[in-house]
């Protein structure tokens, strides 16, 4: 059973998934520590758990960075292209007077 699942994550803010992320970041570096220095890991599985858990957690972060920075660059486009709307107009209105 996965740790956390997809929908979890993508409920939780930027701030909880950074933080849920340290702590499995921490944990899975204490396993590792325990693993070479010859201890017994209750859950040897745990690892791969917490691998695929980091990993889902930073690829939905950077989807949804991804999508907010395609939301901005929309926003300008939109931005830019009423201005050049208007300069048009202008200059249509300047050559209907002369």
């Amino acid at each position: 059973m996965p740790i956390l699942r997809i929908k979890e994550i993508r409920d939780m803010s930027s701030e909880q998934r950074m933080d849920r992320l340290d702590e499995f970041r921490t944990e899975l570096v204490r396993l590792k520590t325990m693993i070479r220095a010859g201890g017994n890991v209750d859950n040897p599985a745990r690892v791969r758990e917490l691998r695929k858990a980091i990993a889902k957690i930073l690829t939905i972060e950077t989807e949804q960075k991804l999508e907010q920075a395609k939301e901005k660059e929309e926003e300008k486009e939109e931005k830019q292209e009423k201005q050049e709307k208007k300069q048009r107009k202008k200059k249509k209105e300047k050559e209907k007077e002369e």
